[in-house]
């Protein structure tokens, strides 16, 4: 018998309080025209909302976890009663003094459970953001805190952020960032049972093969020279905390309006997203969530989502440790778009997965 993702971890907490995950990647990897149904996995919200940037009929957002679904209403509300500036204060992206009289305006519109459960995070919220208080988050700001200054002097981390050419970031990367203390502190710190224990849930690394450690310095290593560190807000935000100007997807002010002009387009479930019995959808936004299964678990969710998928329709996810696609069983009725994929996952900002994958289904 299968003993399922919600048997095994706990999601009574939030354990991603902003997306991890590049929207402009995950946009990309869709169909572009407009009136497609998505179904996507809601994680902290910030995906599901850049999908409404594609202008689809609907995107139905689900979650096993009722924190994660708060973190979505709270930006909902966040999108329908403030600024994009005083939004980026609420989140963490700007330095606020006024965090608790924005979490107040904000949860005046959220239901009464939503609104406490806020309102019970409202220390966190002033010091951090809305979108730095998940056990993930929180896991980066122990690293910075406590293990990146062993490793590397803060000039040191800043200049990771200095816009060179691939020649100079090879020669940055080399001299100044791969010493022996990165390499001995990535091997404790991102070992799994350290990620398992303050990241993420140790049931997510059941099915995981590898070093952790190993696998975290490769892809530092790909966003720091084979891409721009400069631009890239996923690397900043876990180095420095802060974003700067280089903000993800949703959060950017050329997409506030658009997003804010279509969040009746969101339909909110909580539970699993292969059981929503929501009709029929031409995308799916899936985060990780085949890395938390067995090879027979991941078979029968997918059956379940090919089920309720149009004709020509994509999935895309992501795999960080656990090689997971399309199920053998499945291969006369899906196909992987291996060249896309080349092509955006040299532009992937969100460096730490080892692979992205996009399908699509037969006609």
């Amino acid at each position: 018998m299968t003993i399922s993702i919600e048997q095994r971890a706990s999601f009574e907490s939030i354990r991603y309080a902003r997306a991890w995950e590049d929207a402009d990647v995950l946009l990309s990897a869709f169909h572009g025209h407009a009136g497609q149904r998505f179904l996507s996995i809601c994680a902290a919200g910030d995906n599901v909302l850049a999908l409404l940037i594609l202008d689809p009929s609907e995107v139905v957002a689900a979650d096993l976890s009722k924190a994660q679904l708060a973190c979505l209403k709270l930006r909902i509300a966040a999108y329908q009663v403030l600024s994009h500036e005083k939004f980026l204060e609420l989140i963490g992206v700007r330095p606020s003094q006024d965090r608790g009289a924005l979490l107040d305006q904000v949860t005046r519109s959220l239901d009464a459970e939503t609104a406490s459960f806020w309102q019970g995070l409202r220390s966190n919220v002033i010091k951090n953001g809305a979108g730095n208080v998940g056990k993930f988050e929180n896991y980066f700001r122990l690293f910075r805190r406590f293990v990146l200054p062993l490793i590397h002097t803060k000039s040191t981390v800043e200049s990771v952020f200095t816009k060179r050419a691939r020649e100079e970031r090879v020669r940055f990367f080399e001299n100044r960032w791969d010493n022996r203390r990165w390499r001995l502190t990535t091997n404790l710190f991102f070992s799994r049972r350290v990620m398992g224990w303050l990241g993420r849930d140790p049931a997510f690394f059941d099915h995981v093969e590898g070093s952790a450690g190993s696998h975290v310095r490769n892809k530092v290593r790909f966003a720091a020279v084979d891409q721009n560190p400069s631009e890239n807000p996923y690397m900043r935000a876990i180095l420095t905390g802060t974003n700067t100007e280089i903000l993800p997807t949703a959060w950017r002010a050329e997409n506030f309006e658009t997003i804010a002009a279509r969040l009746d387009r969101i339909t909110l479930i909580e539970g699993a997203v292969d059981r929503t019995n929501l009709g029929q959808f031409d995308g799916f936004n899936l985060s990780d969530i085949f890395e938390y299964m067995s090879l027979e678990e991941t078979e029968e969710v997918y059956e379940r989502l090919l089920s309720v998928a149009n004709a020509r329709s994509r999935f895309v996810y992501w795999n960080m440790m656990a090689p997971r696609s399309a199920p053998p069983v499945f291969s006369d009725r899906v196909r992987r778009l291996s060249e896309l994929e080349t092509q955006l996952k040299q532009l992937d900002k969100a460096f730490f997965y080892a692979d992205l994958v996009v399908e699509e289904t037969s006609e």
